[in-house]
């Protein structure tokens, strides 16, 4: 996403979405809390929301014990060791991210799939049964 030239002599309209509704009478303030725009947080790229991830147990190499596996990701390598963060996290769990996937110890598919359509990611299917 393009970051936008803002003039400080003409401020952007958006900067507040509610600002032209201003003059329409009482109508509640705007929240705080709004996205501002041209933050640079890879979790909510628009075209890594687009790739599609795929998650499976496996227990190859691992003396039986399971391992969720997240892969597919199409993104730069800084938002893969973010996402593994913030899902490592999530899950209480610990892991690592290598080659391109997200290892996280034990069986958490469920909880992973909800947790990535929760930050966006639509094409999210477990893999494997």
């Amino acid at each position: 996403m393009a970051k936008k030239d803002y003039r400080p002599d003409k401020p952007a309209a958006t900067d507040n979405p509610f600002a032209a509704l201003s003059g329409l009478g009482n109508l509640p303030p705007a929240p705080d809390n709004l996205p501002q725009e041209g933050t640079d947080d890879d979790l909510t790229d628009a075209s890594d929301k687009r790739a599609p991830l795929r998650i499976y147990l496996d227990r190859k190499q691992r003396k039986g014990k399971e391992a969720t596996i997240i892969s597919g990701f199409d993104g730069p390598e800084e938002a893969l060791q973010e996402l593994g963060k913030h899902l490592k996290v999530s899950c209480g769990v610990g892991g690592s991210v290598k080659d391109g996937e997200i290892i996280l110890q034990g069986n958490h598919r469920d909880r992973v799939v909800r947790e990535l359509n929760s930050l966006g990611y639509r094409n999210v299917k477990k893999a494997g049964g």
